[in-house]
């Protein structure tokens, strides 16, 4: 006999919406993503404040500042001119010559003190404060990164993140002319920049992202109703639960694998604009570190909850499982009962409402994840062992409430014979 048509519709429903929620689980984090990190000021600036003291970026910015200020020191006239001097105070000509060749000298040792005042300035708590704080006002160019516009001390063009760095070279001038390099007042005002981060992708992805910011935190919401629809659709729920979890979590690992083959690929074709590879792999790092940890909290959900599904389900293993910790708690309140150590009513109680009581539990660890700000997969494994914890006390008092009820049972009456 063939199958109802309306029990096909409802398995080809339930089919589709669980492959849909299992690809769709991975976009969803990347709006999350966007939503919350890339459009939230205060989010995105705890995000790349760190990035002040990464010793990459630290070089990177050294290296930009020393060559944005420029200094120039003729270290061979220089020579020259106090060759000649010493020269008509009678220095002997060997001498002079000895002075005319240390032109090399002088200009090595002005680079170096450039250098040195340089990494100072970047080193310093100032600069940190710099950084900061133009990130923070020039915020909008990390929306803009998407939108392909940008201005202030962060900027967007044509797939290219800049920073100014024209504050951190005016700290140098200054620095460089109390120390007494008196040519380092002749350096002009500058706006120089620090290529922080450049792809040829970037305006591709700007109408898309413009879309996934309008969905904002509803398109996760959204996600959840259709895999809750296709799990409720099945003919096995239990089974259609663990599918989708660990479909979900099998998509967010292939979109994992996927940034780590896209960031060897970006650092592998960096363009020459960009004068750090280590800086430009600092600043993928950190943009993107929330959206690996989501990606990363999704995949041990996802094998969480297929793992729990299979454990109350009717196979031997699980059967096997919860017969051998039932018979466990038994045997532990059996002696205690023994040693008079007893659960009296509550134990009744829990036996008696026992499944209700584990639904609650679940449902109040469930509130606890989607309430929790920004998950780790450490959070989910916390609230496992808090929920596991929760069940075996639950067995316990079940188990003494059992066998309270054995014992309060009145003993087999014998007729006379």
């Amino acid at each position: 006999m063939s199958p109802r048509p309306g029990r096909i519709v409802r398995a080809t429903a339930s089919a589709v919406l669980i492959v849909l929620t299992c690809i769709l689980v991975p976009v969803a984090l990347l709006t999350v993503w966007i939503h919350d990190i890339a459009l939230d000021t205060d989010r995105y600036v705890s995000t790349v404040s760190p990035l002040a003291t990464d010793p990459a970026i630290q070089d990177a910015a050294v290296n930009r500042i020393s060559h944005a200020a420029d200094v120039r020191v003729d270290g061979a006239r220089a020579a020259a001119e106090l060759a000649g001097w010493l020269h008509s105070q009678g220095l002997p000509p060997r001498a002079t010559a000895a002075v005319r060749g240390l032109g090399p000298q002088i200009d090595s040792a002005t680079n170096s003190a450039v250098t040195k005042i340089a990494t100072r300035v970047v080193h310093s708590d100032a600069f940190a404060t710099v950084w900061t704080n133009a990130n923070r006002r020039a915020h909008n160019a990390v929306v803009h990164a998407l939108t392909g516009q940008g201005r202030g001390a962060v900027g967007v063009s044509d797939g290219t993140v800049t920073l100014d760095v024209g504050t951190a070279v005016d700290q140098l001038k200054q620095q460089l002319v109390d120390a007494g390099l008196s040519p380092a007042e002749k350096i002009p005002d500058v706006n120089k920049q620090l290529v922080l981060f450049h792809s040829d992708q970037l305006a591709k992805m700007r109408k898309g992202a413009h879309a996934l910011d309008v969905i904002g935190t509803w398109f996760p919401i959204l996600v959840v109703l259709i895999g809750a629809a296709g799990v409720l659709l099945a003919h096995r729920r239990r089974r259609a639960l663990a599918r989708t979890a660990l479909g979900a979590a099998f998509a967010c690992l292939v979109v994992a694998i996927g940034l780590v083959v896209a960031r060897r690929y970006y650092l592998d074709h960096l363009p020459p604009q960009v004068q750090s590879k280590a800086a430009a792999a600092a600043v993928f790092d950190t943009l993107l570190h929330f959206l690996r940890l989501s990606l990363r909290t999704a995949i041990v959900l996802g094998v969480v909850i297929a793992l729990g599904a299979y454990l109350i389900g009717p196979g031997r293993l699980p059967v096997a499982i919860r017969g051998t910790s039932e018979r466990t708690a038994d045997s532990a309140a059996t002696w205690a009962y023994a040693h008079q150590v007893r659960t009296g009513r509550v134990g009744v109680w829990t036996q008696t409402y026992r499944r209700w009581i584990t639904l609650a539990a679940l449902l109040i660890v469930a509130l606890v994840f989607a309430l929790w700000n920004h998950p780790t997969a450490l959070t989910i494994l916390l609230l496992c062992l808090v929920l596991l914890v929760v069940l075996a006390l639950l067995a316990l008092l079940a188990a003494g409430g059992r066998a309270t009820l054995k014992g309060e049972q009145p003993p087999p009456s014998h007729d006379a014979s």
